[in-house]
């Protein structure tokens, strides 16, 4: 996996909803270390990458974004039908116009 090119990605599609009505951030899951070697852990496993909300409707949506070719892990997968199943909008995209597509539903 191109890590770069992956938040590269996902900076573009933030920037497209924001673009288009939504309120959106990107979500980072993971270990961190601190300068004095301590392990950070910030969310949970299988969150998604982005995460925001239409300001029209307040509807949250949930993106996992990843490269062409690529497909989310089985829990990134519950994670998203965990939020579809709570009434978000929730989805995996590999561009700009698939995730666009996801949260205005066209």
């Amino acid at each position: 996996m191109n890590h770069k090119a992956e938040t590269a990605l996902q900076n573009q599609i933030i920037v497209a909803l924001c673009a288009n009505g939504c309120v959106a951030r990107n979500h980072t899951v993971g270990e961190f270390y601190t300068k004095y070697g301590a392990i950070v852990r910030v969310g949970t496993p299988g969150e998604s990458d982005i995460m925001g909300h239409r300001i029209a409707d307040g509807k949250a949506f949930y993106l996992e974004v990843k490269l062409p070719g690529e497909e989310p892990r089985p829990d990134q997968y519950a994670f998203l039908e965990a939020m579809r199943q709570a009434g978000a909008i929730a989805g995996w995209c590999t561009s700009v116009e698939e995730a666009l597509a996801i949260v205005f539903g066209s």
